[in-house]
This record gives structure tokens, sequence and C-alpha cells, in this order.
């Protein structure tokens, strides 16, 4: 694809869905509209977005694509407008959790967090956090559901925020409260492993 057929491409995906802006979300998880391909759109594990390998520095453009990023059965992302679906390769998760405010403590606690493209979630039974052991070196990576099944990667500089504010629960060993239930930080087995305390949740990443 030649320089300019490549930007007439992401300004015509621009155009598409800045004449849907206004309208509410877009309701992509309902959109079903043709697959036409890879045309090098990806999201690197940092969060940063890359058309052809480059990054896309217009923050709004970034913001536009956010918003209309879906995650299928297949595992795969695609950027869905209501005439194409096209793919983004994603390295890691799609959004990076940036900040966090805390209010309240214990059962009535509440984790507020905001993405780098500024959506702003509450963890809960609706938006579940999750402890992934990452492969090779052990250590927990946190992930936060923001919609139908895109995840935010949340910060190594929360993640110790996270491990500050964690209690053992009993039977459920260690863990964060927020919106009224409770996400471990391990899974817990029939084997019954010895549980992790808060020291040791902060030397795994």
């Amino acid at each position: 694809m030649s320089a300019d057929a490549s930007i007439n491409r992401i300004f015509g995906l621009e155009a598409l869905l800045r004449a849907q802006a206004g309208k509410g979300p877009a309701p992509v998880e309902q959109w079903d509209p043709p697959y036409c391909g890879d045309i090098g759109l990806a999201v690197r594990r940092d969060g940063v977005w890359l058309y052809q390998g480059s990054p896309i520095g217009r923050v709004a453009l970034v913001k536009l694509f956010a918003g209309v990023l879906r995650k299928d059965a297949d595992g795969r992302h695609y950027l869905v407008t209501p005439a194409e679906r096209v793919d983004v390769a994603v390295e890691d998760a799609p959004f990076l959790a940036v900040e966090m405010d805390v209010r309240g403590v214990g059962p009535a606690q509440r984790l507020v967090f905001r993405t780098n493209v500024d959506v702003i979630v509450e963890a809960g039974p609706e938006h579940p956090l999750r402890f992934a052991v990452e492969p090779g070196s052990g250590g927990l990576k946190p992930y936060l559901l923001v919609r139908g099944r895109l995840e935010a990667l949340v910060t190594r500089a929360l993640y110790y925020d996270l491990v500050e504010l964690a209690t053992m629960e009993e039977g459920r060993g260690l863990g964060l409260w927020s919106g009224g239930a409770f996400f471990p930080m391990q899974e817990r087995s029939p084997c019954s492993a010895p549980q992790l305390t808060s020291g040791e949740a902060g030397n795994l990443l």
C-alpha cells in the first residue's frame, strides 16, 4: 500500500468514527461489519498505538480508535466501525490503568481507576481485577476488565499500591476488596499451596 493510500485509509476510518461520535458509546458488540484484514494497526505493551510501525501521535485519534476496539471470542482484537472490521495487534493489554483513587476501607472499599485513554472504571463484580502469573519470571501482573473482553494492565507503580491495600481473608487468602467483591491475588488450589503475604506479593513483580 502506498503512503498516500495509507494516509487516506486512516483518515477514512477517522471520518467514519467521527460521524458516529455524539451518539453515545459506540455499540461495537452489536456491529457485525465485514472483515477487511490487517492495515497495520497495533498497540504496544506500553499502551502506544502504532500505524504501520509508527506511533499515532494524535491523542484524540487514539481515544477515538480505543472507543471502538473489540476483543472477540477468538482472542483477536479488532477496530470496528459500522462499515468494516480490521485487525489490531495487541502486544499485551490494549489499555493501561495509570491512576487509582481509593475510597473507603475493608469490604466497603472502592478502587476507581483511570486508563491511559481517560476511561474511568471502578473495580467490582462487573469490572473484576485478576492477577496473572507472568511466564518465566513468575511475577504477578494485575489486569482490570474495562468493557467486553478488553482489559487494562495495571501499571507497576499502582501494583505496589495494590499490594499495600491487600488484606488476608480467612478461606480466601491475600486479595483486595472493591465494589463489594473480593479479588484474590493468587488462585487457590486443591493442594493447599502456601498463601502469599503482602510482602511476598510485592516481591513478585
